[in-house]
């Protein structure tokens, strides 16, 4: 054995040449030796560069919200301290504050390109919007204070902050700094009042007066301070605690909301004592008493002027006795008509929008903006039913949990209309007719862009596909896996009470842009194959079922199951072992024609039984190819191989049986039925507790993404100490330590836990399909014995040694590829091949024999057994080919065709097929190819058809790949993997180069380990939250063109001139009174503030901060164009500056010649 190792790895020591020009000197039709093979790389390490480009989805744990109701953006703050800022489709940025604290408040300043943040680290960032990527400009850093509150005036540089204390603070926006003037809350109340009112929970300035500041405290105390004077100009006592306050337009009157479910009307006049309580959905019952209401967190109180009644909208306020008490609610009362709104998710924050920044005029709303904990919608004000309007960003990608991910760029210029048009039927109805008021920023679609789809699958087993152009996310079309299979409901008996949740979860997927050709792995063990059609059809679903012993007389035709339903059908779990086997299919396909509408119609659908009471395995691979008609799969120990086009299992085989004679382990072969039980519970388990048992919404399809995201499973077992133990913060993540660990078969009479008695002794411990953000690999305890927990800690090492892997017979199947490759070392044409890669690191080509096109539909295809057999370290992840010049070799295809059209008998339609082998793509360099093959250790370079080995890397030590993909960037290829240390690595082809290696992606949840793909174009992505999705850009070219892709969040408008209320009104005090703050709050006035209080931290100067202010001729000009605006602003306040001092010149003149006159003629002792 150590001999046949040595043999193998000494061959990576045969070429060590030079890289030099594509030239071959071996002459056509003879196959090349690794002497022969130059090849002229052209990727160098300064080709790339890591960043990150754009965030798709809805963000994860909003905490608030804020709207420029000029430059018409919009921000979103969340928990982990990030920022959304939002526009028209095309303007989405996304921020993330350095300390990770969560944004307690959003403050705009309106039409001023800027930001404001109040975190729960009580600091205070200004946020430079400026820019296509915002950029923190200052910090403010309280010490001694809890920050509760914060307000800007409209057009005010005076930014006023109350803390937990009850002190109101004011912070020049300009520097950034405290000024001196501080109200304390000991002056703002009563000196009789012993008790302290309490955190500050509102601050606003008087629409009537600007210098009044109303501050209203927790308690249910508000005070009016009148900032000049530096005193109270009233007080108002209010038994229950206020949650937010609101001005009438004229500023003689506001609304406060309580936690006792009340709103309260108080007039200036009259500050004694409310002129209006009223309870909204609070009656007084028949003795008296009031009926207990939760609080209103929110009111807004609205005038317009279509209508002399004013709009109070506000959230929550319904009786806890009220059967519908326990859902979140937005209330809109206008006039006598009250219209409650009922939420699927808690109200976060809302806001109402109206079209003037002023708020001493008529308020006009327009539209309610609602962020829920899972969801963003927004309510048209303008009609009677308060429609809402239709999203054009993708908040609903979380709509059912994402489970996995697939990115595909540079496909055929037609997919994404097509897909477009079926899916343009399935969209919703009753939006409102109005465009989408947030429309502030620009975006221009960019020069280098292609077509770019990326295909979510998700836990109720539908599949999404996105349009991904452009670094924008719009949904194209929505699968519904789950219509394939009869009802659950519709089953009898047993199979009723073990149908799951979840059993439709999408675990994997595949994809042939080009033929059109869609399959699906679910987690219940099924594979669906879709085709494309434009028109509707009425067609009967094939079904095929095989048995997983990979037995030759296991397959079940469905033939066979018409003439003999009880033969080869599996024994159903819990029935007793005496033979006797009762049919118990998981999910039944439906056996009746089905009405199909445009778009993916499926074909086939493939399952793997149950048999002798135990569960099917779990499906770990997947693979299809049109030209070939082909489908294969590989599960936990075996490959099952599908003709889709005759609708016949071509074979079905354990992994073991795949080497033959060629083992290179000189394993003993075992009955598979011993450990057969172990085995399959094992991998039941192992790739399918990612889903946890969270309950279902009561009306959306779509799950608790925070229940979901942090709950799992306590493991308590040993791990195994060897450096090729795959965990990561104590969470198998490796894909091989998932189908290759063995534990002993259980105990017949060992006792189990309630949930397994009840299931069945033979069901496996299926959970609630959860999201891929939520995946835990680990295995329940109640479920283990101890000798299960030694065995499987041992299993999962994988360590080369012979002896360990002679105790184990059972080999995943981790990867599949069809191609164009020599199956065997004497052949001299490639022919059609099936490379397939284990969890030992072993590679084995399986030659196929393909039947004429003419002969296709009646002679059977043949697959000879393998002639090669290559060894790796660790699992096997990805294949491609290269022909030997170095330049990528696609899979053959078929073109696409319409499947439903007539066909003439006479004139039968001929598949299209593009054969993209290696002799057609290459002339100069002979026959042959390169075959790159990568695993969790180490990737090989492998010249084919001699198999020498040209090149070895061995990538990782200390650590193990977690995704591996040979891309195109530029014009060249490369090698892109992700590692679970959380580095990011390029390396060149062939010669395996390390390009770039750079620690980017911190590993901290399994869901990124889940989800990360890389494509081609210098892309990837993964789910970064439950809820959304991260797109990074790893070569140079693309980062260089992010600058012109993005969106620019601030254009210059004007603001809007307030309105000239006339004289009348003006003249009895309509018009609000403005001062000048700066002599109140400068340092001139008030001093320096404490340094103790508050720190100033200067904005970071980071590398991305200079790259995004910097990006480019882009970004000078930008840079350039706000240097003038400033230079414009500061110029008009020197003229208006200017302007003063020659006023007061003039003044002071005009007052020093009325002294002088007036003492003209008088004499020295007259004055």
């Amino acid at each position: 054995m150590k001999k046949f190792r040595k043999v193998l790895d000494g061959l990576s020591s045969s070429s060590q040449g030079a890289v030099a020009s594509p030239s071959c000197s071996s002459a056509a039709g003879t196959p090349p030796t690794p002497q022969d093979i130059h090849v002229q790389e052209t990727l160098v390490s300064e080709n790339f560069h890591i960043c990150k480009t754009v965030r798709h989805g809805f963000p994860y744990q909003p905490t608030c919200l804020a709207f420029d109701p000029v430059q018409k953006i919009l921000a979103i703050g969340s928990r982990t301290g990030g920022i959304r800022i939002l526009g028209r489709p095309g303007v989405d940025c996304y921020s993330q504050h350095e300390s990770g604290a969560a944004v307690l408040q959003l403050q705009f300043l309106i039409n001023e390109g800027a930001l404001v943040t109040a975190c729960a680290d009580d600091t205070l960032h200004l946020w430079n919007l400026r820019q296509r990527r915002p950029a923190v400009l200052h910090s403010l850093k309280f010490n001694r204070e809890r920050i509760t509150f914060c307000h800007i005036p409209f057009q005010s540089k005076w930014l006023y902050v109350g803390t937990e204390r009850g002190n109101t603070h004011i912070v020049n926006i300009e520097s950034f700094v405290l000024s001196g003037y501080v109200i304390m809350w000991n002056k703002a109340i009563e000196l009789a009042t012993k008790a302290h009112p309490g955190p500050v929970v509102h601050l606003s300035d008087s629409p009537k007066d600007e210098c009044k500041l109303l501050i209203g405290f927790e308690s249910g105390t508000v005070v009016q301070w009148d900032l000049r004077a530096k005193k109270v100009d009233f007080r108002i006592y209010y038994d229950e605690a206020i949650h937010s306050v609101s001005w009438h337009h004229e500023g003689k009157q506001f609304m406060c909301s309580h936690s006792d479910g009340s709103l309260t009307m108080w007039n200036l006049r009259n500050t004694a004592r409310p002129i209006q309580i009223t309870y909204p959905h609070g009656k007084i019952l028949k003795e008296g008493r009031k009926e207990s209401c939760k609080p209103i967190l929110k009111v807004e109180y609205k005038t317009s002027r279509n209508s002399s009644e004013p709009y109070i909208i506000f959230s929550g306020g319904l009786s806890y006795d009220k059967a519908g008490g326990r859902r979140p609610t937005l209330t809109i009362m206008h006039g006598k008509a009250i219209t409650v709104l009922e939420m699927d998710h808690p109200i976060v924050e809302f806001l109402v929008l109206c079209d003037t920044p002023y708020s001493n005029e008529i308020q006009d709303p327009y539209a309610v903006v609602l962020l829920l904990e899972k969801d963003f919608i927004m309510v048209d004000l303008t009609q009677s039913n308060f429609p809402i309007f239709e999203n054009p960003y993708p908040m609903d990608i979380h709509e059912s949990p994402v489970t996995c991910t697939a990115y595909f760029a540079e496909c055929p210029p037609d997919i994404i209309p097509v897909l477009y048009s079926v899916g343009a039927k399935q969209k919703k109805t009753g939006y409102s007719h109005k465009e989408w008021p947030v429309s502030g920023g620009t975006w221009t679609l960019g020069s280098q862009t292609y077509p770019e789809v990326i295909v979510t699958g998700h836990a109720d087993g539908s599949v999404k596909f996105w349009d991904a152009s452009a670094i924008t996310l719009q949904m194209l079309y929505k699968l519904k896996t789950s219509k394939v299979f009869e009802n659950p409901d519709a089953g009898e008996g047993r199979a009723v009470e073990l149908v799951e949740e979840d059993p439709y979860a999408i675990q994997m997927v595949s994809w042939c842009p080009q033929s059109r050709l869609f399959c699906v792995v679910g987690i219940s063990a099924h594979v669906i194959l879709y085709r494309f059609s434009k028109h509707d059809a009425n067609t009967e679903i094939v079904s095929l079922e095989v048995r997983p012993q990979f037995d030759s007389d296991d397959v079940i035709s469905p033939s066979e199951t018409e003439n003999n339903p009880s033969s080869h059908s599996p024994q159903m779990p819990g029935s007793p072992g005496n033979g006797s086997q009762d049919s118990l299919h998981y999910l039944k396909v439906k056996s009746r024609p089905v009405q199909m509408p445009p778009g993916y119609q499926a074909e086939l659908v493939v399952q793997l039984q149950w048999v002798d009471r135990e569960p099917p395995q779990q499906i770990t691979s997947l693979d299809i190819n049109s030209a070939y008609g082909l489908l294969a799969f590989g599960s936990c120990n075996g490959l099952v191989v599908v003709d889709y086009i005759q609708k016949t299992i071509l074979r079905r085989v354990s992994t073991l049986d795949l080497y033959g004679a060629a083992d290179p382990f000189q394993r003993l072969t075992r009955s598979l039925r011993k450990n057969r039980q172990s085995t399959s519970d094992f991998c039941m388990r192992s790739l399918s507790h990612f889903y946890s048992d969270s309950k279902k919404r009561n009306r959306t399809s779509y799950q608790s993404l925070t229940e979901l995201s942090d709950n799992q499973v306590a493991m308590d077992m040993e791990r195994s100490k060897s450096p090729t133990s795959d965990h990561v913060n104590g969470h198998c993540i490796s894909p091989t330590s998932q189908p290759c660990s063995v534990g002993k078969s259980r105990n017949p009479g060992a006792p189990e836990g309630p949930r397994l008695t009840r299931r069945g002794p033979g069901r496996p411990p299926f959970r609630k399909a959860q999201s891929a953000a939520c995946m835990e690999i680990s295995l329940p305890v109640s479920s283990i014995t101890e000798a299960e927990s030694r065995e499987n800690s041992s299993s999962r090492s994988r360590s080369s040694s012979v002896s360990s892997i002679d105790h184990d017979t059972k080999e995943a199947v981790t990867t599949l590829q069809f191609g164009e490759s020599y199956g065997r070392k004497g052949d001299s044409l490639p022919t059609a091949c099936l490379w397939v890669g284990t969890s030992l690191g072993v590679v084995l080509l399986l030659p196929i024999c393909i039947p004429t096109e003419r002969e296709r539909l009646e002679e059977p295809v043949t697959m000879g057994p393998s002639g090669t057999v290559l060894m790796l370290k660790g699992s096997v992840l990805c294949f491609s080919f290269l022909n030997c010049g170095g330049t990528l070799i696609q899979s053959p295809y078929e073109v696409w065709r319409e499947p439903n059209v007539p066909e003439d008998p006479d004139e039968p339609r001929r598949r299209k097929l593009v054969n993209l082998s290696p002799l057609s793509s290459q002339e100069a360099c002979g026959d042959g190819h390169l075959a790159v093959v990568c695993s969790e250790k180490q990737a090989k370079v492998i010249l084919m058809p001699t198999q020498a080995v040209l090149f070895t890397h061995n990538v990782t030590e200390s650590s193990f790949l977690l995704r591996a993909d040979v891309v195109s960037v530029g014009n060249s290829v490369c090698l892109a993997c992700f590692c679970a240390n959380g580095h990011v690595m390029t390396l060149s082809l062939p010669s395996l180069r390390l390009l770039i290696d750079t620690n980017y992606l911190p590993l901290t949840h399994v869901r990124i380990a889940r989800t990360f793909v890389f494509t081609n174009g210098g892309q990837a992505l993964y789910l970064t939250s439950p809820t959304e999705i991260q797109r990074i850009a790893y070569s140079q070219e693309m980062t260089d063109n992010l600058q012109d892709m993005l969106g620019e969040l601030f254009t210059p408008i004007e603001t809007p001139e307030a309105q000239n209320k006339g004289f009348l009104k003006g003249f009895f005090g309509g018009n609000a009174q403005t001062f000048d703050r700066e002599e109140l709050f400068g340092e001139a006035a008030a001093g320096k503030a404490s340094r103790s209080l508050a720190q100033h931290i200067p904005g970071p100067m980071g590398l991305e901060n200079v790259r995004a202010a910097a990006g480019g001729v882009v970004g000078d000009l930008a840079r350039a164009r706000i240097a003038l605006e400033q230079r414009g602003e500061r110029l008009g306040e020197l003229e208006e500056r200017t302007t003063l001092m020659l006023k007061s010149a003039e003044t002071f003149s005009t007052h020093a010649h009325q002294v002088m006159l007036k003492h003209k003629d008088k004499k020295w002792y007259q004055l």
